[in-house]
């Protein structure tokens, strides 16, 4: 992770245009004790693009009966990641508060899932 500060390489519109950055609803949310680092592993809803499994180490600022129905920001494109036994299909993304914990990126309004960030 880069410091606020630092320039990060520039990249052609082309490269962020490869990035597949969708919407979705997360439909459920469950323990995940074999994370090395606290973790739940998430349902998303996104939308023509179908039902995908995720891992989040989002555990300080959410619990999991509060996460069904919320709307978040995931790559789709970046390939499956094995994380112990559990296949992660997409990535949900966050920032990282002043502790290093993570916030859920989320669309301001409800948009229909599978909406992909322009």
């Amino acid at each position: 992770m880069h410091a606020p500060s630092e320039a990060m390489e520039t990249i052609t519109w082309q490269h962020f245009e490869q990035t597949d950055i969708r919407v979705g609803t997360i439909l459920a949310a469950e323990d995940f004790p074999e994370a090395r680092k606290p973790a739940f592993k998430l349902t998303v809803d996104l939308g023509p693009l179908g039902i995908k499994k995720s891992s989040a180490q989002i555990t300080r600022h959410y619990t999991k009966e509060e996460l069904p129905g919320m709307q978040v920001l995931c790559v789709t494109n970046l390939g499956k990641k094995q994380i112990g036994r559990y296949m992660s299909e997409v990535l949900v993304t966050g920032f990282a508060d002043e502790n290093g914990d993570i916030i859920l990126a989320q669309p301001a309004g409800r948009v229909p899932n599978g909406s992909k960030l322009m």
